[in-house]
């Protein structure tokens, strides 16, 4: 046993994320982010459908529930997510990163898939309603920790921050397929029966996922690092094969000097997680807490009031509001897939800086103009897009940002830790800033949150600004060393303190 507490076996040579990251973008890659970049797509469904269908859940010809009941309902479904990130971050660590985005993927079938069976509202029935949807936000909130490891993993080092950003930026893609679809049937299809078609959406493009899932490797990082040599060997072999075949190209010899030699090691828990994130990492255990809890409070706080305000403050009506959350939900998609190179060029730091700061002053400027009343539900969706265009790409760079800067022993039980720690801080955002808006009588409570909201999120960007970590271009092993190298087994603290790897 090492000071880690890790098992350590015979040293492996290998060039395997040297290997990776030589690749060229290829019809692979764009399979494989299609495949496991649905897990966003899914989240934002399940929560776009189940907000639109919260009030249809109170009629008496649906299931009857009160209003306290239907509330319950995302609580669970969060709670049910901050679980299955720290349980399937774990599992992903210790049994493979495609293991499970299948059964992740599966969980999040079977729970949305139950939830349209609730057949009432007794006792029995409340109990297996809420369990059903304690279980799909476990599915996907194991999906963030699996998915977002395979990621980085499996992308070359010079793509993988707009991808990551893109894909993350698709949760806003599923929310506005859950607005249109769930618009649809609510007012097209029987209530008993449309909102359970509603929470079918899901499962029914899962389904098609879990397919497609199949045929896609397991990380060939995660392999060698488990002391798995021959099926990394064939897993690479196999990558390298088929992208040769879609470009036609040969690919370029890998430098012997970017070998690296690791330890294959066993499992690390949770306590020795800590012991990795708080001594060895501080001021990047800092950057991810600060920056994960900042934008998740301003996110939950103004997505889960909108229909408020623009009900309260401007007098729209609750049958026209999906109109304005798809012109939200819009500007947020925009933001990733068009800024999000840029955290490639630009880099991290400043990116996030910037993403961050930028939306803070202007949810500041437009929290003037709301209490000046010189907004009106038009203009005031038109502000909020263009803030979210911002903060959706920098929302997006903080999920990149902690599956990036930590080593792949943790990888998926740190983006866990990080996800729960949001949502928990998060959850925080609808009762506060729901308390604010009350009937609508005393905008200045709002104005007042509003700054704090800036000021949450001007805050997470100074701390990216002196805290982040200059990843952009560089291999994940060049980010944050495995614990099983051997090359990092043999530096002095003071070597190590002097290193591109430490803190």
């Amino acid at each position: 046993m090492t000071a880690r507490g890790l098992k350590v076996d015979t040293g492996v040579r290998t060039l395997i994320p040297a290997r990776i990251d030589r690749l060229p973008w290829s019809p692979f890659h764009t399979r494989m982010v299609v495949a496991l970049g649905v897990a966003w797509i899914l989240d934002g469904l399940e929560i776009t459908v189940a907000s639109a269908i919260a009030d249809t859940l109170t009629k008496p010809e649906t299931l009857g529930l009160s209003s306290t009941a239907v509330g319950l309902l995302a609580t669970v479904y969060l709670l049910g997510e901050v679980v299955g990130a720290l349980f399937f971050g774990h599992l992903s660590d210790k049994l493979g990163r495609r293991n499970l985005f299948m059964l992740t993927l599966a969980v999040y079938l079977i729970g949305s898939g139950l939830t349209a069976l609730t057949l009432g509202n007794g006792p029995g029935w409340l109990v297996f309603l809420y369990l059903t949807r304690f279980i799909a936000g476990m599915g996907i909130g194991g999906e963030y920790a699996a998915i977002n490891s395979a990621i980085d993993e499996l992308i070359p080092a010079r793509y993988r921050g707009r991808v990551d950003i893109a894909v993350n930026g698709t949760y806003w893609a599923g929310a506005v397929l859950g607005t249109l679809g769930s618009y649809i049937l609510l007012n097209h299809v029987e209530l008993s029966l449309g909102w359970r078609l509603g929470f079918l959406i899901g499962p029914v493009l899962g389904l098609v996922i879990l397919v497609v899932r199949r045929h896609l490797p397991e990380s060939p990082r995660w392999q060698i690092m488990h002391g798995r040599t021959e099926a990394a060997e064939k897993t690479i072999s196999g990558i390298e094969r088929e992208v040769e075949e879609e470009s036609g190209a040969k690919l370029p010899p890998v430098d012997e000097k970017k070998a690296i030699e690791v330890k294959p090691a066993e499992e690390i828990g949770y306590l020795a997680l800590a012991r990795v994130l708080f001594r060895e990492y501080p001021s990047r255990a800092v950057l991810g807490a600060t920056l994960m809890i900042t934008q998740s409070f301003l996110y939950n706080a103004i997505f889960f009031t909108y229909t408020l305000v623009l009900g309260k403050f401007y007098g729209v009506s609750s049958e026209s509001t999906p109109l304005y959350l798809i012109a939200f939900a819009v500007g947020n998609l925009v933001g990733p897939f068009t800024i999000g190179h840029l955290f490639d060029t630009i880099g991290r730091r400043r990116m996030l800086f910037l993403t961050y700061a930028i939306s803070g002053a202007l949810l500041g400027v437009t929290a003037v103009l709301f209490y000046a009343g010189a907004l009106n539900a038009i203009t005031q969706t038109i502000a909020w897009c263009v803030i979210f265009f911002f903060a959706s790409a920098g929302a997006s760079a903080a999920y990149l940002t902690v599956s990036e800067i930590f080593p792949l022993e943790v990888r998926a039980k740190a983006i866990g830790v990080f996800f729960a720690i949001a949502q928990c801080f998060g959850a925080l955002g609808p009762v506060i800033y729901g308390a604010l808006i009350g009937t609508g009588e005393h905008p200045v409570r709002l104005f007042i949150g509003y700054l704090v909201g800036a000021v949450v999120m001007i805050t997470g960007g100074l701390v990216a600004r002196f805290l982040a970590v200059d990843a952009e271009n560089k291999s994940l092993e060049d980010i944050a060393m495995p614990l099983s190298s051997t090359a990092r087994r043999g530096r002095t603290r003071a070597e190590g303190a002097a290193s591109p790897f430490s803190t």
